[in-house]
């Protein structure tokens, strides 16, 4: 399975001040969840409905 994304998405809940940035990409059936702050690190691959739950655990969190 390939990850490689066609493009990062910086998120709109980000914080301004350049911290606390996540971006977000689609990839081949999976979303991508990376820190903006290290580009080349560890990414996060979900599928739609596994991120939808991460989404709804971090929102009751």
């Amino acid at each position: 399975m390939t990850t490689t994304p066609t493009r990062w998405r910086k998120s709109s809940h980000s914080g301004g001040n350049g911290a606390d940035c996540v971006e977000l990409a689609h990839a081949t059936a999976r979303l991508l969840v990376r820190d903006s702050k290290n580009p080349d690190g560890p990414v996060l691959a979900f599928d739609r409905v596994d991120f939808t739950g991460f989404l709804t655990g971090l929102k009751n969190a």
